[in-house]
C-alpha cells in the first residue's frame, strides 16, 4: 500500500490487516486498511487523552517545583541526570530526575501488559548513538526539547514559536529523505538482557535518587535545584511512560505523518498538550506572553529556528522524538537504548565544550556545533539513502 520505506510503529498492530515493515521486519497495522474502522476512533480518543495527561502533568509538575515551563523536558531531564552522575560539572544542572527512569519502566510495564515487549536492536546503533548526541545538541542550543517547546509557547514563549518553525523544517527535510529511500537498515531479535539495560539503568537511577548516596551531585541553586517531591515526579513519568506507550505519542512523528501520510492522528496529542497546559497556566496565573524575560529562555530567534530544526531531522531520520526514543526503549528496543545514550553523552559535551545556550542567548560554541550537527546528519542521510538504493538493487537482481 506505501512506497514509502518508513517504519510505522505509531501504529498498532491491531487489524486483520498488517504490513511487513522494512525497517524492523515487525508485522504493523496499515493505517490506510484499519483508518475506517473503529479501532481509529478509539486510538484517536487513547492519544488525545495520553497528550491531555501530558500537559495537565506537565503544568502540575512545575507548580509543584519543577522549573517554570519545564515541568516535562525530557532533554533538559536527561541533561540534569548527566550532571547528577558527574559527566559535565555545571552546578546549577545536576540531578537524577526521577521522571526519565519513570517514562521507561512505564512504558516496559505498559508493553509487558499488552504483550508488545520485544527485544530488538542491531539497526545501525552506532549512527543512532550519533543521531541522539546531535539531537541533544540541538534541543540545548534551543533549551528545550520538542515537549519543552510545546509548554514553552502554552506559557506564552513567544521564542518557541521560532523552535515550532525549525522542528517542522527539520522534519520536512527528514520526510523528504524518507521519501527518497533514507534508511537506517532492519533490526532483529535479539536476547532479553539487551532489551532490559536501560530498564535496569533506571531502576538503578531511582535507587541512586532515594539514597542520595554522597557520590552523586544534586545543584543547591538554578533549574537543577527545582524540583518536585519524588514521589510526584516518579508517578508523573510512570503515568506519562505508560500512555505513551500505549498511544504511540510522538511529537515529531505527529508532524511527520501530516507530511508523509496527510493524517493527524498523532498531531492530536501535540495539540492536546498545547491546549490543556494553555487553559491550566491561564488559569493558575502562570501564562505569560512575550519574548524577552521568559525562563531558561533565548530570543535569538535564528539559533532557536535552527536549534529545533537539528532536532526534526534527528528526529525524523531516528524514527522518534526524544520522549519517544524513552519509550521505544522500555518496549525493548535496544537502538532506541543506544539513542538514549548518545542523548546522554550529548549532553555531557555541551555543557563541558560550553555548547549549550543560556539565557544571554547562544554560544559560539553552540552555533558552531549545531552547523557541524546539521552537516553530520546530511551525510548519514546520503549514506543510508545510497545503502538503500544499493539493497534494492541488489535484490531486484535477485529476484529476476
Amino acid at each position: 500500500m506505501h512506497s514509502i520505506n518508513i517504519c510505522y510503529l505509531s501504529w498498532p498492530a491491531t487489524s486483520a490487516y498488517t504490513s511487513r515493515c522494512d525497517h524492523c521486519e515487525t508485522a504493523h497495522t496499515c493505517k490506510c486498511i484499519w483508518e475506517g474502522t473503529g479501532l481509529a476512533l478509539n486510538q484517536r480518543r487513547v492519544v488525545l487523552i495520553a497528550g491531555a495527561v501530558v500537559g495537565a502533568l506537565s503544568v502540575v509538575l512545575a507548580v509543584a517545583g519543577n522549573p517554570a515551563n519545564m515541568g516535562i523536558c525530557v532533554a533538559c531531564f536527561i541533561r540534569d541526570i548527566a550532571g547528577g552522575l558527574g559527566l559535565h560539572r555545571a552546578e546549577v544542572v545536576q540531578y537524577l530526575r526521577p521522571e526519565v527512569p519513570g517514562f521507561i519502566i512505564g512504558s516496559m510495564l505498559a508493553a509487558l501488559a499488552a504483550g508488545e515487549f520485544r527485544a530488538r536492536g542491531g539497526s545501525s546503533p552506532v549512527i543512532r548513538f550519533v543521531l541522539g548526541f546531535f539531537v541533544m545538541i540541538g534541543a540545548l542550543v534551543f533549551l528545550g526539547c520538542p515537549l519543552r517547546m510545546v509548554l514553552r509557547l502554552a506559557g506564552g514563549d513567544l521564542n518557541a514559536a521560532c523552535g515550532i518553525l525549525g522542528f517542522t523544517a527539520g522534519i520536512w527535510a527528514g520526510a523528504s529523505l524518507l521519501r527518497r529511500g533514507f534508511t537506517l537498515g532492519r533490526s532483529a531479535r535479539m536476547g532479553v538482557g539487551n532489551a532490559m539495560a536501560l530498564p535496569a539503568l533506571s531502576l538503578f537511577l531511582l535507587v541512586l535518587v532515594i539514597v542520595a548516596p554522597t557520590f552523586v551531585f544534586a545543584s543547591s541553586t538554578g533549574p537543577g535545584s527545582a524540583r518536585a517531591p519524588i514521589l510526584w515526579a516518579l508517578a508523573a513519568g510512570l503515568v506519562v511512560g505508560a500512555l505513551a506507550q500505549r498511544s504511540r505519542l510522538c511529537l515529531a512523528g505527529g508532524i511527520r505523518d501530516l507530511i508523509l501520510i496527510r493524517d493527524p492522528h498523532l498531531f492530536s496529542g501535540f495539540a492536546a498538550i498545547f491546549v490543556v497546559a494553555l487553559v491550566l497556566n491561564v488559569i493558575s496565573g502562570r501564562f505569560r506572553l512575550g519574548f524577552a524575560g521568559q525562563p531558561v529562555a533565548h530570543t535569538d530567534w535564528l539559533w532557536n529556528f535552527l536549534g529545533m530544526a537539528t532536532v526534526g531531522l534527528g528526529a525524523a531520520l531516528l524514527g522518534g522524538c526524544p520522549l519517544r526514543q524513552c519509550i521505544l526503549a522500555g518496549e525493548g528496543d535496544a537502538d532506541a537504548a543506544m539513542a538514549f545514550l548518545g542523548m546522554l553523552v550529548g549532553a555531557a559535551f555541551a555543557h563541558n565544550w560550553g555548547i549549550t545556550s543560556s539565557p544571554a542567548g547562544p554560544t559560539a560554541n553552540g552555533k558552531a556545533a549545531t552547523v557541524v550537527a546539521l552537516v553530520v546528519m546530511a551525510i548519514i542521510a546520503y549514506m543510508g539513502i545510497e545503502a538503500s538504493g544499493k539493497s534494492n538493487k541488489q535484490r531486484t537482481t535477485g529476484e529476476a
